[in-house]
């Protein structure tokens, strides 16, 4: 019987398509026979997952794991069989997911200070003009261009 030990990116990346889990030494293993595999980054070294569908998209490659001297192939098909697999991977991708999001909804928020900053200091030229303020009026064209 085959289970996993334990399923730590060593990294994620992600584009607008796919979440790549890069996988290294000591951060996936498998209990097989009662035996700790450790993975070895010799074929595969990376999970691929579609971003709409949430499906593995390198459902064919291979992955080694090694015990000593012993190196077992196991092909992506038959990790996606393991319920663990499956619920460590899933709680892996929502993390990143949601942790990209944040990073995100931060970036809108910058974006949206930034201009009201802007809109404000327009305000204040404006009034520096209206009150015949020269000095004012200069300090605030200049932070403006900045």
């Amino acid at each position: 019987m085959v289970t996993v030990n334990m399923l730590k990116p060593y990294y994620i990346k992600g584009d607008t398509k796919h979440v790549r889990v890069v996988l290294a030494y000591q951060y996936f293993s498998l209990l097989i026979k009662e035996q700790v595999y450790h993975f070895i980054p010799v074929e595969a070294k990376e999970i691929t997952i579609d971003r709409q569908t949430k499906k593995i998209v390198n459902i064919n490659d291979r992955f080694a794991f090694q015990k000593g001297q012993e190196v077992i192939y196991i092909a992506m098909g038959e990790l996606v069989t393991l319920p663990d697999f499956l619920i460590q991977l899933y709680f892996i991708i929502e993390s990143y997911d949601a942790q990209n999001a944040l990073q995100m909804e931060e970036n809108k928020s910058n974006k949206l200070i930034e201009s009201l900053e802007q809109e404000n200091v327009k305000r204040l030229i404006d009034m520096s003009l209206d009150e015949r303020d020269e000095e004012t009026f200069y300090e605030l064209t200049e932070h403006l261009n900045r």
